[in-house]
Parts: C-alpha cells; sequence; structure tokens
C-alpha cells in the first residue's frame, strides 16, 4: 500500500518536472516558429528569384529537372533551419542565468528522489552548484556533460540522464513532425 503511493508520488514528481522542461521547450519552439517563419519567407523569395532566372538560363532542359534540383535546395534549407533551431535552443538552455538553472536543477533533483533517496549528481564543469544547492548527496563534474545533470544512485544502479540535450532531443523526435509541418506546411 505504502509502496503503491511512493510509486506514485515518483510518477507525479516525474510529470510534473517533464511539463515544466515541455513548456519552456515550448515556449522556446514558439520563439523558432516566428524566428522560422521570416527567414522561411526570405528563403522562399530568394529561392523564387533563383528558380525565375534558372528557367530563363536553362530554358531548352526540362523543367522537371530544375524543380527538382529547387525542391532538393529548399528540402535541404529547411534541414539547415530545424538543426539552428535544435542549436539554438539547446544553447538557449545551457547558457541560461545561474538562478534559472539552479531552480531547474532542482526540479530535476526533486523529480528523482522519488526513485533514488540520496542521489549523486553529474554535471558541467562550467557550472558553480554545491551539493547543499540541489539537495544531492556529491556533484561530480564531467566534461562530457554542458548542461543539466546526470543523478546516480549512491551504489551506481540508477542513472537517469536528465542533461538539457537528451529531454530536448526526446522532445525533438517526438515533436518533429509537428513542428516540421507547423514550420513548412
Amino acid at each position: 500500500m505504502a509502496l503503491d503511493s511512493v510509486k506514485m508520488e515518483i510518477d507525479r514528481s516525474a510529470d510534473e518536472a517533464i511539463k515544466a522542461v515541455k513548456a519552456e521547450t515550448d515556449a522556446e519552439i514558439a520563439r523558432i516558429n516566428a524566428d522560422a517563419d521570416a527567414k522561411i519567407t526570405s528563403i522562399k523569395e530568394k529561392e523564387n528569384k533563383r528558380l525565375e532566372e534558372s528557367i530563363v538560363r536553362l530554358s531548352r532542359q526540362e523543367i522537371s529537372s530544375t524543380e527538382l534540383e529547387s525542391k532538393k535546395i529548399v528540402l535541404v534549407e529547411k534541414k539547415e533551419i530545424l538543426e539552428e533551431a535544435f542549436a539554438a535552443t539547446l544553447a538557449d538552455l545551457e547558457s541560461a542565468p545561474k538562478e534559472k538553472k539552479l531552480a531547474q536543477y532542482k526540479k530535476m533533483v526533486e523529480a528523482v528522489k522519488q526513485a533514488i533517496e540520496r542521489p549523486k549528481a553529474y554535471m558541467s564543469p562550467a557550472d558553480s552548484f554545491k551539493a547543499a544547492d540541489l539537495g544531492v548527496s556529491e556533484i561530480v563534474k564531467d566534461e562530457r556533460i554542458t548542461g543539466g545533470l546526470i543523478l546516480e544512485s549512491e551504489d551506481g544502479s540508477v542513472q537517469v540522464d536528465m542533461q538539457y540535450k537528451t529531454i530536448l532531443k526526446t522532445v525533438w523526435d517526438r515533436e518533429m513532425k509537428s513542428l516540421s509541418d507547423t514550420l513548412f506546411g
């Protein structure tokens, strides 16, 4: 009976942490959408002009070949925009002010504490938080981490990866189709 309530509390805490990160990600996606719309309009104008020039220059060749090339160029541009948006979002998360990061890290720790009683935190050497700041047993600096935390049980048997790039990649992969549809119609 008590185990069920602990499990429910863990689920609730994890859901709250996920909702908070998702809300931040959704806000960032909305900002990215606005930036992407402006870039897409500019790209479309340039590509339309380029296409018209190509048609005049290549009037003796099949138009379908030119259209295929234009679609390829637009697809490459779309991919670059999405990659830039991902990188910009990740950079924004990793370069957030110390107070904001501390609040996010504390939420991550609280969400995991239901499953891991006294977690050890692995974090970027660029972050200067103390174990007491986060409520963890120990902090280990790890060069491979650029933002976020990896939380681990004392015996190392349970590890929860809450790095920004991992969370963002999970949300990004899950939302890629709708994001692409929104950005590019």
